[in-house]
């Protein structure tokens, strides 16, 4: 008995430690809950784990993209947008696993992939509360990328009823069905954060039995993605830079800060019945709607994850800049994030970088053919390298603190500067000897992309836009 009873712990604190022992899993992404169960989307699959957190289990492994998963009321069954068969379109998939239906039959988009700015189509927002319709949100006849149509789909399939409101973003119920919660417009896929424009959104309450619409939400700010819970309406909100969950009471009409998040905006966010769940950086939260009270939940991925595991590329079919050396004898190339030097005939072949965690770009050879020069982010922003060019020694970084973006960089004729734009409209040189980085122009208007060194590297040419949008040549 002892021996079966120690031999039960050791099972015990195996599987603890198995559990534990691997590394929890990020990137998660449109999280929806129902009961105790949580489904996300990961790798372009759907999973589920307990909302205490845990191994997650997958249930749907098509090589299409699913995303936007929702329960239906009862649970049995998630609804969910998924680019098979060349579309994308509202599915709907037993919540233990199963066969998913097809839904919807709509014309392709030309710009419909999950990566685009403005998102895919079709997405899949909520079930109405008697769990016969499933709302999803359209571009199908619509011309503008933001604005879009929220439709109705029967769960058993059919034709869609476009629902009585002139635009449709993220929306949500009422628990009787009578009213919804809802976004005009759709554009959570821009990265415009901290907009302040035209574009940003506000919340309105539509009521289908009088037609009355009620907007509750009036700023500048971004409020978005509302859930109705009774007597409170969240939503988020950057109204304090971070996007974080705010609650609207539809009573009082008081509204609550309930995150306070300051690194990562919360992403997605989702309703059931006492919790939300949602994304931040890279994570899924749940936040308990009656204390207020919001916790990460662990998630582990076991399967093989195929895209994960290191692999062998042909980097030839990959390139992004090249130069030729000055006697001709071999070609740098920059191909997939690192730096190559070929023979014209005959010779070997040097991989200067070998950086598979950085990204070098936009190659030169300078004119007395010693270095070759690239730029790269191995420290995590972009400098200026320069690398000699038989490869016997490490590559010198000669800037420190672009920190921005750089760009069209040209050695001097006498290899001793190198001149580079970047995003901030700057135009400089950088001496490779002392490392003294010179500004020569910062434009009001435009980049400056267009330059060129004189023969003897003692004048620079450039061209900047005017006011009137015309180039101008400068010495």
């Amino acid at each position: 008995m002892k021996r079966l009873i120690l031999l039960f712990g050791l099972v015990i604190s195996v599987s603890w430690y198995t559990l534990h022992a691997q590394e929890e899993s990020r990137l998660l992404r449109f999280p929806a809950i129902h009961g105790d169960q949580v489904v996300f989307c990961y790798s372009g699959d759907l999973y589920i784990v307990n909302i205490k957190g845990g191994i997650a289990r997958r249930i749907t492994s098509h090589t299409g993209y699913e995303m936007f998963p929702r329960f239906s009321p009862d649970g049995r069954y998630i609804a969910f947008t998924g680019q098979y068969d060349g579309n994308t379109e509202v599915f709907v998939i037993p919540s233990n696993g199963g066969t998913p239906k097809r839904l919807t039959y709509t014309a392709t988009l030309s710009r419909d992939d999950v990566s685009d700015r403005m998102g895919p189509n079709n997405i899949v927002m909520d079930w109405t509360p008697d769990g016969k319709f499933i709302t999803y949100r359209s571009r199908k006849q619509s011309f503008n990328d933001f604005i879009g149509q929220l439709f109705n789909v029967p769960v058993e399939g059919g034709m869609s009823e476009e629902l009585p409101l002139p635009t449709g973003g993220f929306c949500s119920w009422s628990a009787d069905g009578k009213q919804l919660a809802y976004n005009r417009i759709f554009r959570e896929f821009r990265t415009w954060k901290y907009h302040r424009g035209g574009m940003a959104d506000e919340i309105w309450l539509h009521n289908f039995s009088n037609h009355k619409t009620t907007q509750i939400t009036d700023n500048e700010v971004q409020d978005i993605i509302p859930m109705w819970a009774g007597e409170w309406i969240f939503f988020l909100s950057d109204r304090d830079r971070t996007m974080n969950l705010f609650a609207y009471n539809l009573s009082t009409g008081k509204t609550d800060k309930v995150t306070d998040f300051t690194e990562y905006d919360i992403k997605f966010p989702s309703f059931g019945k006492d919790y939300i769940v949602f994304e931040n950086a890279g994570f899924i939260y749940k936040l308990d709607i009656h204390t207020r009270v919001y916790e990460k939940v662990p998630v582990i991925i076991t399967n093989d994850l195929p895209f994960s595991r290191s692999e062998y590329k042909d980097a030839s079919k990959l390139i992004s800049t090249s130069d030729v050396s000055p006697n001709g004898e071999r070609v740098v190339f920059g191909a997939r994030g690192d730096v190559f030097s070929l023979p014209a005939t005959h010779g070997i072949t040097i991989n200067y970088t070998k950086t598979s965690g950085a990204h070098e770009r936009d190659v030169q050879w300078s004119p007395d053919g010693k270095y070759i020069s690239y730029f790269s982010d191995v420290t995590g922003e972009y400098e200026l390298y320069i690398q000699n060019q038989d490869g016997s020694e490490d590559p010198i970084k000669v800037t420190d603190g672009i920190n921005t973006y750089p760009y069209n960089m040209r050695w001097s004729p006498d290899s001793k500067k190198i001149m580079f734009s970047d995003r901030e409209f700057r135009l400089q040189y950088i001496d490779i000897t002392t490392k003294k980085l010179t500004l020569i122009k910062k434009s009001a208007t435009s980049e400056l992309r267009d330059f060129n060194w004189s023969p003897d590297s003692r004048w620079i040419a450039y061209t900047e836009g005017s006011d009137n949008q015309f180039s101008i040549i400068y010495l």
